[in-house]
């Protein structure tokens, strides 16, 4: 899946887990619940290289707008971003300016250019976003800034999420120790193409805004874009990516081991925070894992992945612990993709153990009871085997349960 596969050691400090980055979050009057941040920053004195890919979704936040317009504005530079929940800013005659304004506020009181900051929202789409409440808590937000406060920006940016989600590790580039950390958010409306929820990586490894684009573009397709929960894809979504090149190594701004090694920790941090995201998914009571092996190129074992871990039927049968191997097989029939069904194996495992289902594309006889326990844990993993290849690839879903249905029926009111 990728051309180079470390072992990395996982640390903590998230998305500061990087040399330089500092962060904070606050609750500033969006979210009723005092107990819960609904504005945050993260922020590098060193300015940084900066990548990012955005919603596929014709509808676009205006907070997508701005950010886009600063970085090509800045040539792929930032210092860092602000960011709210509770309210998506979307689809607001005056998004686009209180967007901006964001980027103001926080840019005045860091000492800083307006366009060497970028924002996001998420929430509900469609409210106005009143601003006062943001202008009344910035410096505040900045005055807190700290490494040691990358959970309370994690917090921030919550929504329906029921967990803070934080992955960081430690890697190596021509000697030189660097730190690779992140924060997402994300529980319903998740569904590829990109990039799905909010995510913030940042790095103190050196890196070419060119070379941090191309690492994040090839990552995203193999993760976030392999990751659905319910089959929305939202309007502000987006991963952002800072390199401030605190670590020291020499810069890497061509094809080669260095890359390749970035390029694997990347994997590492993003991968890992899929994973997150889909066992947090809304109402969720199993994570999913499908791995399709032995496809003939990764868009085909992408494809098929992909349509396995969307399927509803499939979401509720996990659910209901009912080996309807059926549905998987159904799935990756009408994947858009070109092989033979007649040469494809399927398992279904879990901690208790493995059972197979299907076998060159025909049931097979399997116990009730085994597949009932293998069922029963709440990480399910389904192989399949299409035996026409040597390539592989991952997708990651979760169960479709009742609760679903009662968070998301009241998400507004």
């Amino acid at each position: 899946m990728i051309s180079v596969t470390k072992d990395f050691k996982m640390i903590d400090g998230g998305v500061c887990a990087a040399a330089g980055f500092t962060a904070n979050g606050c609750n500033c009057g969006l979210n009723k619940d005092k107990n819960k941040n609904d504005l945050g920053m993260v922020f590098s004195k060193t300015l940084c290289n900066a990548a990012a890919v955005y919603t596929t979704n014709k509808v676009k936040g205006a907070p997508i707008i701005v950010t886009k317009r600063h970085l090509e504005a800045t040539g792929g530079k930032t210092h860092g971003f602000i960011v709210n929940s509770k309210n998506a800013n979307t689809c607001n005659a005056d998004g686009e300016e209180k967007a901006q304004k964001m980027c103001e506020l926080a840019a005045d009181v860091l000492g800083v250019a307006a366009d060497e900051i970028v924002v996001a929202s998420t929430g509900v789409i469609g409210q106005k976003l009143p601003i006062e409440p943001i202008a009344s808590h910035v410096s505040e937000l900045a005055a807190g800034l700290s490494p040691d406060n990358h959970g309370k920006a994690a917090n921030a940016i919550m929504t329906t999420d029921t967990v803070q989600k934080e992955v960081a590790v430690e890697f190596e580039i021509g000697g030189i120790i660097c730190h690779m950390g992140g924060m997402a958010k994300g529980s319903g409306m998740i569904h590829p193409n990109m990039a799905t929820t909010l995510n913030f990586v940042t790095t103190d490894a050196a890196v070419s805004s060119e070379m941090l684009q191309k690492a994040l573009s090839d990552i995203v397709k193999i993760t976030y874009n392999c990751l659905s929960i319910d089959g929305d894809t939202s309007t502000n979504d987006c991963v952002l990516l800072l390199a401030n090149g605190l670590a020291g190594n020499a810069e890497i701004n061509a094809d080669g081991e260095d890359y390749e090694t970035f390029k694997a920790a990347l994997y590492t941090v993003m991968m890992n925070m899929t994973r997150m995201l889909a066992k947090d998914g809304e109402g969720a009571t199993k994570l999913l894992e499908c791995t399709c092996f032995g496809a003939p190129d990764l868009d085909t074992a992408i494809i098929v992945a992909k349509s396995v871990i969307r399927s509803p039927l499939l979401k509720c049968a996990m659910f209901g612990e009912d080996a309807n191997w059926g549905r998987i097989l159904c799935a990756i029939g009408y994947a858009e993709a070109d092989f033979d069904i007649d040469k494809v194996d399927v398992d279904i495992a879990s901690a208790k153990g493995t059972i197979s289902v299907c076998k060159n594309g025909s049931g097979v006889d399997f116990s009730e009871e085994k597949a009932k326990e293998v069922l029963g844990e709440d990480e399910i993993y389904i192989d399949i085997n299409l035996n026409q290849g040597n390539t592989a690839a991952k997708a990651w879903g979760c169960d479709l349960t009742y609760d679903y249905v009662k968070i998301n029926g009241d998400y507004r009111t």
